[in-house]
């Protein structure tokens, strides 16, 4: 077991259901109707989403089956590897034992296809030709149109201008594979008009760029809208991830103490670290799941659990979760894909049950620990997944300081190949933390719905 690098699963491993831990976490609070604040029914989501995701967001049942045609276009990249950092662990001379499941071998680079394929085979199946969609990074609008390549469907991706000008490459993916790409805040909407008028220059935010994409879908009765994260059909969809690793465990004969994972809308940590919660929940091994959010965007440590609307111009339903409010703008950051105002409802329930423990990391410090895992390691980590990066080290270092070999897990949710001007800016020292401000978060608190 100590020398061994990967785990290695075949096709057939591919995990047949998708796990839904909303099947056991007690007294989920469902999704609300903004208008009259009753619970949605999925008759309420069917304006913009198939029939099967609208059950799928709200079904109990514990498991959900793969179609096939999904589970063949999975086995073009999964499983995906499970690795023991052994480099990383020489580097910090600890006794812990590290391990990553590593999405960054998919197509696009992330863990984003594994819904991305789901959501436009169902909307396939229910005859819709266009989708559209916000994305922060990039990650999820280049799966987004990787999907809409693959099922010949059209696909207008709406990139928060930040990001959109940070990340040309990531555009040029989307647009290879035949998408639009298109910033936002944009002319396009009545919701991005209003944001520009009051502010030419705003950098945008992934709750700006999720109405703009929602008004689309709502206006055109072709096009319906697909989410990249928060929601539970999004996260339901990613649990390949942590089924394959608890597969890939058992050839290891390990199983994790702790589980990493970073966290903006909570995709690429409920994909990993359910199945394990799951396991627990039903009996199993206990095991210590650390959510890595930006310091300045936290929507767990800092924000307020509450419903919200998980987009910034109020078109989407009520949901509970931990936020900062559907109004805040969080300051410029690498890791475009955790700008986002609040959890996914079903992390933030766990973390409310004390089945997770979030943790704010900053920028420079999640950078420096992406060099020192490509410099071990030898795959640069996407930003975003720098953050679980930093805090697996920390992890690693207290078992050090403890003398205790425990062993940790962390999600390496993509590669950074297409962030490399980032790494430019901390290598040649200019970049910087963002500055969370607590006064516009208050503000932005202040406008929550009154449920």
């Amino acid at each position: 077991m100590n020398h061994r690098v990967q785990f290695p699963l075949g096709a057939a491993d591919i995990p047949r259901a998708w796990y839904n831990i909303a099947a056991d976490l007690p007294d989920l609070a469902p999704p609300r109707h903004p208008a009259s604040g009753r619970a949605i029914t999925p008759d309420d989501l069917l304006a913009i989403v198939p029939e099967e995701l609208a059950r799928q967001e709200l079904t109990l049942d514990r498991e959900v089956e793969i179609p096939e045609p999904v589970r063949q276009l999975y086995a073009r990249w999964r499983p995906s590897p499970l690795i023991r950092a052994h480099g990383l662990e020489r580097s910090l001379g600890t006794p812990a034992r590290i391990y990553y499941k590593y999405e960054g071998v998919s197509p696009t680079g992330s863990h984003k296809p594994n819904t991305a394929i789901a959501q436009a085979y169902y909307n396939k199946q229910a005859g819709i030709t266009k989708l559209a969609t916000e994305t922060g990074a990039g990650q999820w609008g280049s799966s987004l149109a990787l999907a809409g390549a693959l099922f010949d469907l059209d696909v207008s991706v709406y990139m928060v201008r930040l990001s959109f000008d940070q990340k040309p490459y990531r555009q040029m993916l989307m647009q290879t594979y035949g998408a639009r790409c298109v910033a936002s805040p944009s002319t396009e909407t009545e919701t991005g008009r209003a944001i520009l008028a009051r502010d030419p220059d705003s950098p945008g935010s992934l709750g700006i760029a999720s109405s703009e994409a929602v008004e689309v879908a709502a206006n055109d009765p072709t096009t319906n809208y697909a989410c990249g994260s928060v929601l539970n059909h999004v996260l339901l969809h990613q649990t390949v991830i942590g089924q394959e690793a608890i597969a890939q465990f058992a050839l290891a004969d390990d199983y994790p103490d702790v589980v990493v994972g970073c966290a903006g809308g909570g995709s690429n940590l409920g994909g990993l670290a359910f199945p394990f919660l799951g396991e627990q929940l039903r009996g199993g091994k206990p095991v210590h799941v650390i959510a890595a959010e930006p310091a300045s965007c936290p929507s767990m440590t800092r924000g307020t659990l509450a419903y919200d609307f998980g987009d910034t111009a109020g078109f989407t339903p009520l949901l509970r979760m931990y936020t900062l409010g559907h109004g805040f703008i969080p300051p410029p950051l690498h890791a475009g894909g955790l700008r986002y105002h609040g959890m996914a409802p079903l992390v933030s329930e766990a973390v409310a049950q004390g089945l997770i423990d979030p943790v704010a990391v900053t920028q420079t410090a999640c950078f420096a620990a992406g060099v020192r895992f490509a410099r071990t390691e030898g795959i640069v980590p996407a930003p975003e997944s720098t953050h679980a990066v930093e805090v697996a080290i920390r992890e690693a270092l207290r078992c050090r300081e403890e003398g205790i070999g425990r062993t940790i897990l962390f999600g390496l949710s993509g590669h950074g190949h297409f962030d490399l001007s980032a790494y430019e800016d901390y290598l040649s020292g200019t970049l910087r933390d963002g500055e969370f401000d607590p006064g516009k978060m208050t503000a932005a608190l202040a406008e929550l719905p009154d449920v």
